[in-house]
């Protein structure tokens, strides 16, 4: 056993013991009202003052704020107490309650994180709630099933869906047009200007690729979409797709435009160093989300676009996961019809558009989708649209894996920047990455029985 499997097996260990300690544990407190996990709750008069935890306080504090002052003029008998939290931090603060008491009534709870708080018994299944709520038939179908995915079983839904990222090529239209290029709208198109693009000798690049800290799931991403692969595991759900022949030969043609088409600096480029090569107007391609819009904008005015992940040439296009962001309904709670009537609020039409026009995110309810500011927003309506027709496959990722953040960030980043460099194969860093990823996938389903 290597140092790095040595050190992994610890981790994983180490997590699956304190899981178990931390949900006997909050098992152990009782219904004391303390609000730990596995505390039965109650549900409640409907009436009196409920605990929100906003999991991004940061930056989504005051928009927050003015749903809660819509809430409580819409229901004068019910009082929302804002906790802001740190998106870093949030996590441990929820192990924290789940352990010794003091969880919210309702909080933000995304997919990255979903699976952990499910797993401890804090959660209340939202599905029957769901089925006779105002939100039944409104929520994004594909963001559902990315909740329900997270959850660990795949059936149940453990937060309401209100806003998801995506992932988006962004491309500069002065550029393809004094070139004659066309539009990205495929992969072949792609990599075709990816090239003609480039012109070394003026340092002018066709993309900036993503090789420091994130870049296994843009990697990911791009893999995926280029092979039509639609499903992370095989049949059985027990081996992963990750190192099938058509996902090492997508990602050697996509490490093969480092240094070519895009800059060497690229190797050790996190999202931040990325965007800003791409704002300073040498680069003709970036792969990221809807969160960098806004820099373009004041980059580039109206000379760039967004557009959702490119096509196959059979016009297909597959997309891995994003992380959904959802309110999620605690267990504990002592008062869950006044819970539920808040999430049933937030998630509505006009209240999840507040939110999502503030974030620039794509909207959960259905019907917020449509409104004026997404169809200004040409990379949120098109990401909206994309999702919503059903046509565009979403490979999920296993958010639910405890395993997953360290397995597909810290224990590999270091790998695949050797791919790039031609240090390792793509195939070798595949299968090393399958190897990991079936073997956590073997323990979570010995956990689960």
């Amino acid at each position: 056993m290597n140092i790095r499997t040595r050190r992994r097996a610890l981790r994983t260990g180490t997590a699956l013991a304190l899981t178990t300690v931390l949900a006997l544990t909050a098992t152990a407190c009782g219904d004391d009202g303390s609000g730990a996990g596995g505390d039965k709750g109650d549900e409640g008069s409907g009436k009196g003052e409920i605990t929100f935890w906003d999991n991004n306080t940061a930056v989504r504090r005051d928009v927050w704020m003015e749903i809660i002052k819509d809430f409580e003029k819409a229901n004068p008998d019910i009082k929302v107490k804002y906790v802001g939290i740190p998106a870093e931090s949030v996590q441990s603060k929820y192990d924290t309650a789940i352990q010794g008491g003091g969880l919210p009534d309702v909080g933000g709870v995304g997919t990255a994180m979903l699976a952990g708080i499910a797993a401890q018994n804090a959660l209340e299944p939202l599905d029957d709630r769901l089925a006779t709520s105002s939100l039944n038939g409104k929520l994004n179908d594909a963001f559902l099933e990315s909740v329900k995915a997270a959850g660990g079983s795949g059936s149940d839904m453990f937060t309401v869906p209100t806003s998801a990222n995506n992932g988006v090529l962004y491309y500069r239209t002065d550029m393809f047009k004094t070139a004659g290029l066309d539009a990205p709208t495929t992969w072949t198109k792609f990599f075709d200007a990816a090239g003609k693009l480039t012109d070394t000798g003026k340092n002018r690049f066709g993309y900036t690729i993503r090789g420091g800290e994130g870049s296994i799931a843009q990697a990911l991403d791009v893999m995926y979409g280029q092979s039509g692969i639609t499903s992370f595991w095989d049949a059985n759900n027990t081996r992963t797709t990750v190192n099938d022949p058509k996902n090492v030969a997508a990602l050697e043609k996509y490490v093969g435009l480092y240094k070519k088409a895009t800059p060497s600096a690229d190797v050790n480029n996190d999202f931040t160093k990325m965007v800003a090569q791409f704002d300073s107007g040498q680069i003709g391609m970036l792969s990221h989300n809807l969160g960098s819009y806004g820099d373009h904008v004041k980059a580039f005015g109206d000379k760039f676009r967004g557009l959702p992940n490119p096509t196959g040439d059979d016009g297909t296009r597959v997309q891995v996961s994003n992380p959904v962001d959802g309110l999620g309904l605690f267990k504990s709670s002592k008062n869950k019809q006044a819970a539920w009537k808040f999430i049933e609020f937030a998630a509505s039409h006009a209240q999840n558009s507040k939110w999502n026009e503030s974030a620039k995110q794509i909207p959960a309810n259905s019907d917020a989708a449509k409104d004026a500011w997404v169809q200004k927003s040409e990379p949120t309506r098109l990401a909206a649209d994309a999702l919503a027709s059903g046509s565009t496959k979403i490979v999920q990722l296993p958010y639910y894996l405890p395993d997953w953040n360290t397995i597909s960030k810290a224990d590999n980043e270091d790998d695949l920047q050797k791919v790039m460099l031609g240090k390792e194969s793509a195939k070798k860093f595949l299968d090393t990455l399958a190897e990991q990823l079936n073997k956590a996938q073997d323990e979570w389903k010995a956990q689960a029985k």
